[in-house]
């Protein structure tokens, strides 16, 4: 426990932060995001042991004024940082006040000390990037703003955009929103095979079906069908009126039947309808063809605002950059991706664990 400015910090564990209505306060905050909501911490313990860590501001009143979510990030023979949050693009502090903020930045930094940690990272969300601007920044969030209904979205679409997703329908795909541990099956089939295909080491199902059992009717997911095949497969959280897309895969092979644009249509058309008002398309690289892709829906970049700093609170000069250095990067993906696909689902999740992105 600290006490900052008359703003009280406690250090909790998921079911003290439960009862004290973090996910309430985590729906109702105007930044909040899926990520934030405790079944993520609990998910990321279950799954891979990594330590949560729950940090409430608390007014005079004793009434919640923010909340930070913390994991304790150990890496064998590197030690531990602290990440908020690991696995996701967005966490950080939700605050009612500037005080609140400051006091659970300010416990974080205490937590980090007194357990020997290597560090805080903090991915906090930006503003809007400036056309003119966008070559200043390498990583950045799709934001798309959603209107009061499915039909109101689709009519938004330009006539190409409108013709690829209709082009999917006739080349015979269909499409379905699910939920329950089945749809996540499905989707590990298709995301297991094209995370191998990248040369990336897979999450483990495991780490899938605890997040379902913990989001419960708060994650959905998107399946696109040929026949009885799954050949696309996406992953979106909702909070609120925000919705949020971690994960999505098609198989390579069925690409040209365009189950991508079927996938992100059905999946945008189920959220608008049920409320959401604003779609997190997740991370992308300025100019790269998962940009342009997003792009092309209405999204808009916004900044990525990563801030990570010692455990003297000191920002790093050089903070870490995002992805590997291009040539290691790419040797890397080649030999995984010439592991055969039952050693790589095996070994993935081994390695996964301690990779934060």
């Amino acid at each position: 426990m600290s006490r900052t400015d008359d703003v009280e910090v406690l250090s909790t564990g998921v079911e003290e932060a439960r009862a004290a209505g973090w996910d309430d306060y985590v729906s109702r905050h105007p930044d909040g995001t899926g990520y934030h909501h405790l079944a993520w911490l609990e998910s990321i313990a279950a799954a891979y042991g990594h330590k949560p860590w729950c940090l409430l501001a608390m007014s005079p009143g004793g009434n919640l004024s923010g909340i930070l979510p913390l994991c304790e990030f150990r890496v064998p023979l590197l030690g531990a940082r602290w990440v908020s949050l690991p696995f996701c693009d967005l966490g950080g502090p939700l605050a009612s006040s500037q005080k609140a903020e400051f006091a659970l930045r300010t416990r974080a930094q205490e937590l980090v000390r007194q357990r020997s940690g290597k560090g805080l990272q903090l991915r906090l969300p930006g503003g809007p990037i400036d056309p003119s601007e966008e070559k200043a920044a390498a990583k950045v969030s799709m934001l798309c703003e959603l209107p009061e209904s499915s039909e109101a979205l689709f009519s938004s679409y330009k006539p190409k955009l409108r013709s690829q997703i209709r082009k999917a329908e006739k080349n015979g795909l269909r499409a379905e929103v699910a939920s329950g541990p089945e749809a996540i099956r499905q989707f590990y089939q298709v995301f297991a095979v094209n995370m191998h295909r990248l040369g990336s080491p897979v999450h483990s199902q495991q780490w899938f079906l605890d997040l379902q059992a913990r989001y419960g009717e708060a994650l959905k997911v998107g399946l696109v069908f040929l026949e009885d095949e799954v050949v696309g497969a996406g992953i979106v959280l909702l909070n609120g009126v925000r919705a949020s897309i971690p994960w999505a895969s098609t198989l390579a092979e069925h690409n040209r039947l365009a189950p991508n644009m079927l996938l992100y249509w059905t999946l945008l058309a189920h959220v608008t309808d049920a409320g959401c008002r604003v779609f997190d398309f997740g991370r992308s690289t300025l100019g790269e063809g998962t940009y342009r892709f997003k792009k092309q829906w209405g999204a808009i970049p916004h900044e990525l605002l990563w801030e990570e700093v010692t455990p003297d609170g000191d920002p790093l000069s050089e903070p870490p950059s995002s992805t590997q250095s291009g040539g290691l990067r790419r040797t890397v993906e080649s030999i995984w991706q010439r592991l055969p696909l039952s050693v790589a689902n095996l070994l993935g999740p081994q390695v996964r664990k301690y990779i934060s992105l």
